[in-house]
């Protein structure tokens, strides 16, 4: 599977061309940075620590080689600007970027609506596991339960709360069969006055390096039921895409998710 990699230089971009790189059945053809980044011109393997790989950091997708994917953590507008491409190019794409707004979200779909596309907040196994087990908890658990999701990253994460704790609290109102927007509580401050019965709370911490911390809690008189997933290293979101990448070559046009990838639907 011949793989693009935008964002090359950034934390997520290096994870990826190293999982790509180090991957059975995947090869590195192109890795992207905007125009004037340090990084471009330089052998992508070698920035990453490992043995020069012939692949050297470009401005612009045009100077890619052919490619069947392109993997695209990197922020919205350019995330639609890569999409674009991908649509011109015949090619399919797996989407890590988050903080769409409706009206980005609505026009990545479309041009992406012929392509073979994984979207995920969280390409992490572990966390897509997670998820799967938050909806069959909230099928089982009612609104007597109060639920609650926090989560914590580092301190240069510019979206909140994360992709992935919006990921949680969508499982979770599926499993009760409520629209989270219609429940979602994403700030408290003052007097509040008691909590409602059935929201679902969002809490949020940013800091030093944290790489993802989720929780996802049902609350009773009682007990407490929680379901964690703690991530140490940004190798375990790479791995997963690297996984849907190579996924994606057996299948149709169409949007699928990590749940699809892994077989848990």
């Amino acid at each position: 599977m011949r793989i693009i990699i935008t964002g090359a230089s950034g934390r997520m971009g290096q994870m990826l061309i190293r999982a790509v790189l180090l991957a059975k059945g995947a090869s590195l053809v192109g890795a992207t940075e905007r125009v004037g980044s340090a990084s471009v011109g330089k052998d992508a393997g070698v920035m990453v620590g490992l043995e020069a790989c012939n692949v050297h950091i470009a401005d612009t997708l045009g100077d890619c080689g052919e490619a069947d994917v392109l993997i695209d953590f990197t922020a919205p507008q350019a995330c639609l600007e890569h999409a674009q491409f991908v649509a011109h190019n015949n090619m399919a794409m797996v989407i890590g970027t988050t903080g769409f707004d409706v009206g980005e979200q609505a026009k990545l779909d479309n041009t992406l609506k012929n392509r073979p596309t994984v979207v995920a907040a969280n390409y992490s196994v572990g966390v897509n596991l997670a998820l799967n087990l938050i909806e069959q908890a909230a099928k089982v658990l009612s609104a007597d339960y109060d639920a609650e999701i926090y989560e914590a990253h580092h301190k240069h994460k510019v979206d909140a709360p994360s992709g992935t704790a919006l990921a949680m609290g969508k499982a979770l109102s599926v499993g009760r069969g409520v629209n989270l927007d219609d429940v979602a509580v994403y700030s408290r401050e003052g007097i509040t006055g008691a909590r409602k019965s059935g929201s679902i709370g969002f809490s949020v911490v940013r800091g030093g390096d944290i790489v993802g911390d989720h929780k996802a809690m049902f609350i009773a008189d009682e007990e407490r039921i929680e379901i964690n997933h703690f991530a140490s290293d940004r190798m375990v979101f790479a791995k997963g895409a690297v996984r849907a990448a190579l996924w994606l070559g057996e299948q149709d046009a169409g949007r699928y998710d990590m749940q699809d990838v892994l077989g848990l639907k």
